[in-house]
């Protein structure tokens, strides 16, 4: 059985405790959530995408389709649309591979929410052709509610307004770090485009499982 031991030296400070994330099955309870609502598919898209990726919201909703390549599982990701490091270096292109182990179900359903569009905004809205980041919020604060999600953190639990866009990035953490074998902080560093291993050791080492 896993069990947490901190020391006072790897206990998270007052702001790490307070690093809300989702587990799998309240993520799929927000997923079914989607389609108790008028853009089902899409929204189901977006919660499947931040979770699978852990792309920011300003990220996300600057991908376009042609990003996608739906036959190879791969999102390309350009530097252009990264948030930059903070020095002065800039983030390289990255091609990451969705659903790297096969649970989360992302091509799939991004081909069901696409029907075979290939061009313009990947996730647009009614009132424009590119969703905001703030209708990834409202998307997000919406499911969590509906689906009266409850975050978890180091010493206890949030309510569903503590789920935020930023708290999928926490979730692909705890999930390369608790549900699958053979991930350590090095692949979340990767995986959410650190610029420094040290930053992913100080959000996130009370995840680890010693």
């Amino acid at each position: 059985m896993s069990v947490y031991m901190a020391t006072t030296s790897d206990t998270p400070d007052s702001a790490d405790a307070n690093i809300f994330f989702v587990k799998p099955e309240q993520v799929e309870a927000m997923r079914d959530a989607a389609y108790e609502g008028r853009h089902g598919a899409r929204d189901d898209a977006v919660i499947t995408l931040l979770y699978d990726t852990g792309l920011r919201r300003s990220e996300l909703v600057a991908l376009d389709c042609g990003m996608l390549d739906l036959e190879a599982g791969h999102l390309a990701v350009p530097s252009a649309i990264q948030k930059d490091y903070p020095n002065d270096n800039t983030p390289s292109d990255v091609r990451m591979q969705l659903d790297p182990e096969d649970d989360l179900r992302t091509v799939r359903t991004l081909r069901a929410y696409l029907g075979g569009r290939e061009d313009g905004a990947l996730f647009a809205s009614q009132k424009a052709d590119r969703l905001t980041p703030k209708g990834v919020n409202d998307i997000v604060s919406r499911l969590a509610e509906r689906a009266d999600v409850r975050p978890h953190h180091f010493t206890g639990r949030g309510e569903a307004a503590d789920v935020t866009p930023h708290t999928f990035r926490h979730s692909v953490a705890y999930r390369f770090l608790h549900e699958y074998d053979g991930y350590t902080l090095y692949n979340v560093s990767q995986r959410l485009r650190h610029s420094r291993l040290a930053t992913t050791e100080e959000n996130y080492a009370h995840f680890d499982t010693v």
